[in-house]
């Protein structure tokens, strides 16, 4: 159960802190108090959107925590399955609302809104002032009968989910392979093509970047031996403009004149060491040319290949191993095309099984749904005339869809008739608010003893009732709680007799700001906010006795359940 609620810079509410107790819990206040605030921070740990405009203006943040304890073995089990542990038999669930984003947290540890919308979800349950609306259409009418039958319809619809899944596979795949016979050749024919264009090439994976390589040293070479030629033929002792015949002839001339001038054989040995260097030269260029001999026909011939392999490359992939995958996939695509009546004649006595299996798995879902929806009539009878529809009928129309869906073929539609004599009708042509809002009560009380939510919070529950009627409700309420941990906004006085605890939520202007306050109420104070609530601000003597009397009356109609227990 809810054990504790600590609220924080939300709203109208600076700061707040909450000792829930087990039992029927009423929160009680004046109108625009602040109850929709708290009701409102309880559905942010449900998951429910955050605006900027929930924090308190000039708050850096906002802040809810809710405390729960856990006993319920089958709560416990489910908690496990979501990773999480009690601790000492607690759960704290935190959510921290800042500018632009939240931080969540399940007993200290980080967690997404999902998993704690999840986690939440096990703990309580949240029915809101407008929620019996959705009592008016068929999708939720079905939903609050699966949830009834939970044990068992529950494994039905995972079953057919599965069988939908598979049928509608099935019925995709048979509408990809549906062609006529001219679309199917070109189709051959393109892929036949494409395949061939690739094997032709006998590609090996690692070759393009082997061709690279050698691409890439093969036009070097070329560039080296140009240069190379270019630098031999300026040098070469064989050209008379050469380097190495120009100084030989300088030898020449220098060594005749240095016989007449013995000064010249300084320079005469100068020319003999630059010509004996050219030599040398001449003769490492001519090595080195030779051990660069370049091939014209390799170097077309990688040229070539790499063409080939970039040109498929633009067409069927980025690398060779994309091409060979590209390859494989269009064989596979055209040993399917070359097969296809065969697997058209497979894919149909496919779908057929899979449809008849489908079928049968909606057939099973429907007969669990029709078992508990005659469960499901009788205790909502019961329930509604514990709620003061005294002559009422309700009945659960099934009809069939056109089409299957995950969810099978059920259709359903709740009808009902509050007098006698009238005819069983739709839901919205008959009942007021009000009366749905009891109606949702009745299923919620049933609900609440099959799911093991063990915390049932209700948002003014008394929509549109009121003396006999509200009685009723009141004594529903208190009842529930003697089996759950009921929390209840209200505004009747009836419902607020019962209370186990009674909570005021009030407003205080001081200082410029506007703040929210939850006090628990002794007995006193709650008899004189019962007071505020039969006569609004003028207490009499009466009055106050009148709401002792409603309080007195209370206790003794719970002491006659204990006596009965």
């Amino acid at each position: 159960m809810l054990n504790h609620l600590h609220v924080r810079n939300l709203a109208l509410i600076q700061e707040a802190e909450v000792e829930f107790h087990s039992g029927l819990n009423i929160l009680t206040g004046e109108t625009g108090a602040g109850k929709s605030i708290l009701l409102g921070s309880m559905q942010l740990i449900l998951g429910s959107r955050v605006s900027r405009s929930m924090i308190r203006t000039n708050a850096p943040y906002g802040l809810v925590e809710l405390l729960f304890s856990v006993e319920d073995e089958s709560v416990l089990d489910r908690l496990k399955e979501l990773d999480i542990v009690p601790e000492e038999g607690q759960v704290l669930l935190s959510r921290k609302i800042m500018e632009g984003k939240s931080i969540n947290k399940i007993n200290g540890e980080l967690c997404t809104v999902s998993r704690m919308k999840e986690a939440a979800g096990l703990l309580f349950d949240i029915h809101g002032q407008h929620e019996h609306q959705s009592l008016l259409y068929p999708d939720r009418q079905l939903e609050i009968l699966d949830a009834y039958g939970k044990e068992e319809i529950q494994p039905a619809r995972i079953k057919t989910e599965e069988a939908f899944r598979r049928y509608r596979k099935c019925c995709s795949d048979l509408k990809a392979l549906d062609m006529d016979q001219a679309q199917r050749s070109r189709e051959i024919a393109f892929l036949e093509f494409e395949i061939d264009e690739i094997a032709k090439a006998a590609l090996v994976d690692g070759e393009d970047e082997e061709l690279e390589k050698q691409f890439r040293r093969m036009t070097n070479s070329r560039r080296i031996m140009e240069a190379l030629g270019q630098a031999a033929a300026l040098t070469g002792s064989g050209e008379d403009q050469g380097a190495a015949s120009q100084v030989g002839e300088a030898c020449r001339l220098v060594r005749q004149v240095s016989e007449l001038d013995p000064d010249l054989a300084s320079l005469s040995g100068s020319l003999e060491q630059i010509d004996s260097l050219l030599s040398d030269f001449e003769r490492e260029l001519s090595s080195c040319m030779d051990e660069m001999n370049f091939d014209e026909e390799t170097f077309y011939r990688v040229s070539q290949r790499l063409d080939l392999i970039n040109n498929l490359k633009t067409k069927y992939g980025q690398t060779v191993p994309e091409i060979l995958a590209y390859r494989d996939q269009r064989q596979s695509r055209l040993d399917s095309l070359m097969t296809y009546e065969e697997k058209l004649a497979e894919l149909k006595e496919q779908q057929a099984r899979i449809r008849k299996e489908l079928d049968q798995s909606c057939r099973e879902l429907s007969c669990l749904r029709e078992k508990y929806a005659g469960l499901l009539q009788e205790q909502v009878v019961e329930g509604l005339k514990d709620l003061n529809f005294l002559e009422v009928r309700f009945e659960i129309d099934f009809s069939r869809k056109k089409s299957y869906t995950e969810n099978g073929f059920d259709e359903v539609e709740y009808l009902i008739s509050t007098n006698p004599g009238e005819e069983l009708k739709p839901l919205g042509e008959i009942v007021s608010g009000g009366e749905l809002s009891r109606i949702m009560l009745a299923i919620k009380a049933l609900l609440a003893d099959r799911d093991h939510v063990e915390t049932l919070i209700f948002d003014e529950i008394d929509t549109g009732i009121s003396g006999r009627t509200a009685q009723k409700v009141s004594e529903k309420m208190a009842y529930i709680g003697r089996h759950h941990q009921v929390l209840c906004i209200t505004h009747l006085p009836q419902i607020a007799a019962m209370a186990d605890a009674h909570f005021e939520i009030s407003k205080d202007a001081s200082e410029g700001s506007t703040m929210t306050r939850i006090t628990p109420l002794n007995e006193e104070a709650s008899v004189r906010e019962l007071a505020r609530l039969l006569s609004g601000a003028c207490l009499t003597d009466a009055v106050i006795g009148n709401a002792r009397e409603m309080k007195r009356l209370a206790a003794l109609t719970k002491e006659k359940w204990a006596e009965t227990d």
